[in-house]
């Protein structure tokens, strides 16, 4: 199946699946786990961060950050859209007991901080404290410019503000930006960024920040479900992606950019094509018809009047032409 859900879909390589039947290992729990270690060790060292953190799933990193950030009745203000506000069960409010605070994102995916600081709740018994903005790099594929992440550094510390960064993408913006990794982080005080997307490993999440919070950090993993014990198998993925799965993320981006100039050819309202992913408007009626058409030549999408294509390492040029020949045949046949 040629299949552009997400790059959550990818599957590691045969090269990365030798690294990890090769992987060291031991009980992560004890700290002993060296493969881990290695992991979270050179993680902390391309975030430029104190230490990092490993974790099985983004929605797990996301949590466990906010529970280390925020106390109970206290509050963190995030994108409307946000992954860790919209889309993950509402963990922090119903686990933590931390209220968020939605505001609207500006079209190039910021979030406008003269609105936050709107929002920014004064020193009063009626309302919740606020602790935390937490912003979203890529959002919806869209790279925040690093001027507006310096900004936005020096108006959380003008606020004593924390400054978390949910970089489940994070490294797409790096690519996209030709920079190292940690000239973003550098104005953040902690960061998640997820392995199993566009890296291309089957599980796996990072976070990162000082020693400190990663100390508390490890509390809360254990409390919302534990450290893993030989997990090395699987942190040997992800020091195999960092390794060589980067810096290709460029061939990602580009196969988004043709994928969305030939859709435009073939007359369709392409909304957005930002890194890796493509946003294109459909007619309501072509929603569900799409979806099984495509099914069945065996392309799967995610329907929806505006539909996300993403690109990522499973899915080459070649395939891009066949969605795109099907596609014309489809709108030949409506």
């Amino acid at each position: 199946m040629i299949d552009l859900r997400s790059d959550t879909v990818t599957r590691p390589s045969a090269a990365m699946l030798s690294a990890m039947m090769a992987a060291e290992t031991g009980d992560d729990v004890y700290g002993d786990d060296p493969t881990v270690n290695a992991l979270e060790a050179k993680v902390a060292r391309l975030s430029a961060k104190e230490a990092a953190l490993f974790l099985p799933t983004g929605t797990q990193a996301n949590l466990v950050a906010l529970l280390s950030h925020c106390q109970r009745g206290e509050e963190y203000i995030v994108g409307q859209q946000a992954h860790n506000y919209k889309y993950e069960a509402g963990g922090a409010a119903v686990l933590g007991s931390i209220q968020p605070q939605p505001v609207d994102a500006d079209a190039d995916g910021t979030l406008p901080l003269d609105v936050i600081a709107q929002f920014i709740k004064p020193d009063d018994f009626h309302f919740a404290m606020t602790r935390l903005l937490s912003l979203e790099n890529t959002h919806q594929g869209k790279v925040l410019p690093l001027s507006y992440l310096e900004q936005a550094w020096h108006f959380t510390r003008e606020r004593q503000l924390a400054l978390h960064i949910d970089g489940a993408r994070i490294f797409n913006a790096a690519v996209a930006l030709s920079v190292n990794l940690d000239a973003l982080t550098r104005y953040c005080d902690t960061l998640t960024l997820c392995l199993s997307k566009g890296l291309g490993t089957p599980v796996g999440s990072m976070l990162c920040g000082s020693a400190e919070y990663i100390q508390r950090a490890r509390r809360w993993r254990k409390m919302t479900g534990g450290a893993m014990r030989q997990s090395g198998i699987l942190a040997a993925a992800g020091l195999y992606a960092l390794d060589n799965h980067v810096a290709r993320l460029q061939d990602d981006h580009d196969n988004a950019a043709w994928l969305a100039s030939q859709l435009k050819m073939i007359g369709m309202d392409v909304i957005s094509q930002n890194t890796n992913m493509v946003f294109v408007r459909l007619p309501e009626d072509q929603t569900a018809p799409l979806k099984k058409w495509m099914h069945e030549k065996g392309i799967l999408l995610n329907t929806a009047r505006v539909t996300r294509l993403v690109t990522h390492l499973d899915v080459d040029r070649q395939a891009l032409e066949t969605l795109v020949a099907e596609w014309r045949s489809f709108l030949a046949n409506q």
